[in-house]
């Protein structure tokens, strides 16, 4: 084979592990290696910290970076989880631009990025700018992580950079905070509020992944002082009511001073980027992925109900939510 040597993140978690086996299996790929979530902040050794060590090992090509994550199921606090997913990607970036191997590097962002607020445009395109500042801690960390990104690809020109913005992550094997919200016999609700909500089924994530991850790179060879950002989402939408009814559920209305208080009691995961996105939607344009990559992700409508009218189990892992 030769093909790249490519890196996964997040390789203990779901969507990096079902990409790292996709990756396996293709012959387009000579090797592919795979690091934990906590190797991003395994400390140096002999002077080179482990994804060093495994760049350079590797001799990787393109690094497909997962481990951005929503969720504190995996850490103890939430301060540990921003070191993870903020000083994670800050030390990746690093060994890829002390890396004379890299060529191509793919982070997985979220939807979050834009946001969720009353100011929001009906529909948002990847030149859409942050309307309000974000109350939750999730969405600055992506804001975060972007910016790092956007550094990295002003000092490394010659490596192409492309970030991925998914919708909230939805499968039937896959165990995200979202589906656990459906799940629930009695869904609460913002009183007042129906807002238009939009999803990304898991296959339709590993499939852009995937292409972004092999896609043939331009020739000659392009520079490239910005990174190529793309929204991921099934297209269309649908009112959250709409979607607790498929899924077969009951809307319970409630003010938002209580679902905020159910949230912080445990009694539903969601956090407060979710909360927001409950209240406010998130709808994004995704016809830039469709030009670009030729990838028509499941509608919405289609990719919920493939999901929930199922209700298939979801012991085979947690896809962190995009």
């Amino acid at each position: 084979m030769t093909g790249p040597a490519v890196l996964v993140t997040g390789a203990d978690r779901y969507l990096g592990g079902r990409l790292a086996a996709r990756l396996t299996a293709d012959d387009r790929v000579a090797r592919v290696m795979t690091a934990a979530t906590d190797d991003l902040l395994s400390p140096a050794s002999n002077g080179r910290s482990k994804l060093t060590e495994l760049l350079a090992d590797g001799r990787v090509c393109t690094v497909v970076h997962l481990a951005i994550g929503a969720s504190t199921s995996r850490t103890r606090s939430r301060s540990e989880l921003k070191e993870r997913n903020v000083i994670g990607t800050m030390q990746l970036l690093a060994a890829c631009q002390r890396s004379p191997h890299v060529r191509r590097v793919v982070v997985k962002s979220a939807a979050a990025a834009y946001g969720a607020s009353i100011r929001d445009p009906a529909i948002f395109t990847e030149d859409t700018e942050l309307r309000a500042v974000p109350r939750g801690e999730y969405t600055k960390d992506v804001l975060d992580a972007e910016g790092y990104v956007r550094g990295f690809a002003r000092r490394r020109p010659e490596i192409e950079v492309t970030v991925l913005r998914l919708a909230p992550l939805i499968g039937p094997k896959a165990d995200t905070a979202m589906s656990r919200y459906f799940a629930l016999p009695l869904v609460p609700t913002v009183l007042g509020f129906d807002p238009r909500v939009q999803f990304l089924h898991i296959d339709d994530a590993v499939d852009v992944l995937h292409h972004a991850t092999v896609r043939p790179h331009p020739e000659p060879p392009e520079r490239h002082d910005r990174p190529t950002v793309l929204n991921v989402g099934g297209p269309g939408a649908m009112p959250l009511s709409q979607a607790i009814r498929r899924a077969r559920g009951i809307a319970a209305p409630v003010p938002e001073f209580a679902l905020s208080g159910l949230a912080a009691l445990g009694s539903i995961d969601v956090s407060r980027d979710q909360l927001d996105f409950l209240r406010y939607g998130r709808v994004m344009d995704v016809s830039r992925l469709v030009e670009t990559y030729g990838i028509n992700p499941l509608p919405t409508p289609e990719a919920f109900d493939a999901v929930f009218g199922a209700k298939s189990g979801t012991e085979f892992g947690t896809a962190e939510e995009a």
